[in-house]
């Protein structure tokens, strides 16, 4: 690439940068405060309101998070939900995404077009819960993973993602005596490892921040997603009344419970991100090529 070194050019250079700097820190600066915030003294907290760098350090937040083996329990729950409820949507997704781009299958048309209708309308909250509990799914972890199990909008990316693989490849599996599940998992799949991250991030993500499914189909709280719990600790610790195994603990300022909760909340997404991100754009951008 020639640089321009141009009074335009540059000026275009260092005018791009400032704003991709400024960016950044509008990105990372709340981040950052919610983080020192968690760490943050009482006292510090009302003096300052705005932290990024704690004066004095605390960790009464996280201490009262942890306090109960309640959140460990939770946390196994969305660790658990989330593991098995992405492996389910991307099995499902990728068999469904792989008929779709076949050419030769009948009525494919109308299947997405059923796919595409369901993104602009939809069921509504009663008959979704109508259906959830005449299929006896009411306080299970199916409840938790089946309902939200595929995705239209990742459906269409992976569809097209496998819609720009060469039909050549597919072909010469035929002539070798490949079946189609065989070119699908030896074949369309290994070749589809950017758009299987990137899927596989969405529905994780998805899984992780289950909080409305939990409201609605699980009753017992010993099956409540780390989400649900986190909420039931900031109602707590804000001073409302509310049924929890952590109402023997003096919590400490609502707002270092409202900071350490986020943190708690997205710290295992962003421990996954990195193995992933490598992968998150060229999925992303290749499967939105071809419509």
């Amino acid at each position: 690439m020639v640089e321009d070194k141009t009074i335009a050019g540059r000026t275009f250079g260092i005018i791009n940068y400032l704003l991709l700097t400024i960016i950044g820190l509008v990105t990372i600066i709340p981040f950052v405060h919610v983080v020192a915030g968690s760490f943050t003294t009482s006292a510090e907290m009302a003096a300052k309101k705005f932290v990024l760098i704690p004066t004095d350090w605390s960790i009464e937040a996280y201490r009262f998070i942890f306090s109960t083996n309640t959140i460990f329990k939770a946390m196994a729950v969305s660790i658990g939900t989330t593991a098995i409820g992405t492996v389910i949507s991307m099995f499902i997704t990728a068999l469904m995404a792989y008929g779709l781009a076949r050419r030769d299958v009948d009525g494919r048309k109308v299947i997405m077009f059923l796919v595409v209708f369901t993104m602009l309308f939809h069921g509504g909250l009663i008959p979704t819960f109508l259906v959830v509990k005449e299929l006896g799914m009411i306080d299970t972890y199916a409840a938790l993973i089946l309902p939200t199990a595929v995705s239209a909008f990742n459906l269409i990316i992976l569809k097209n993602f496998f819609q720009n693989i060469p039909e050549g490849l597919e072909e010469s599996a035929k002539i070798d005596g490949c079946s189609d599940f065989g070119i699908l998992f030896r074949i369309v799949l290994p070749l589809s490892m950017p758009a299987i991250a990137t899927i596989s991030l969405f529905y994780a993500v998805t899984y992780w921040n289950t909080y409305m499914s939990a409201i609605l189909y699980i009753n017992e709280s010993a099956k409540w997603p780390i989400q649900v719990l986190l909420r039931q600790i900031v109602v707590l610790a804000s001073g409302m009344d509310v049924s929890s195994d952590l109402d023997s603990v003096a919590p400490p300022p609502a707002q270092s419970i409202k900071m350490a909760v986020i943190v708690v909340a997205t710290l295992p997404i962003l421990l996954v991100y990195p193995f992933l991100q490598k992968h998150f754009a060229k999925g992303a951008m290749i499967g939105s090529i071809k419509g």
